[in-house]
């Protein structure tokens, strides 16, 4: 069992396990879920994130954490803290950010995951900021 993070009422956020990664190849290759972004990823690129995302937990205590439901225990995508890695007018800086699977959307996950976060990155990391950036267009995530 993977270390767990933070958990809400309905949700487990906690280092990735190997059983997330075809449901996190299969999230990343949605076109859908993957709307705002260059492209889907291909099952490799998927792979190497996954490698990248776990490493960053195990380095600094926070990054973007798997998220698992508690009613049935499935992986529903990810949320959590990173430091972001491209030079920008406010980098460097910590950032929030999160993907769920369509399955999973409008169920109010996403914000229950990033309010823990959120607590979790002021109260217990003591971060004075983090930072949220979308594409203009994603509606559903700048709301």
């Amino acid at each position: 069992m993977s270390a767990i993070f933070l958990e809400t009422r309905r949700l487990i956020l906690r280092q990735w396990q190997e059983c997330d990664y075809e449901p996190y190849i299969q999230l990343n290759a949605d076109n859908e879920v993957m709307e705002f972004f260059p492209s889907t990823l291909t099952r490799d690129e998927s792979l190497a994130q996954i490698v990248r995302l776990t490493a960053h937990i195990d380095q600094y205590g926070y990054g973007f954490f798997a998220v698992e439901r508690k009613d049935n225990h499935e992986f529903i995508g990810f949320t959590g803290l990173a430091n972001v890695r491209f030079e920008s007018h406010f980098t460097p800086c910590v950032e929030i950010g999160w993907r769920l699977n369509k399955a999973n959307w409008n169920q109010g996950f996403a914000t229950e995951a990033a309010r823990a976060c959120l607590k979790y990155a002021f109260d217990t990391l003591k971060l004075n900021e983090v930072y949220s950036y979308t594409s203009v267009d994603n509606k559903r995530s700048n709301t």
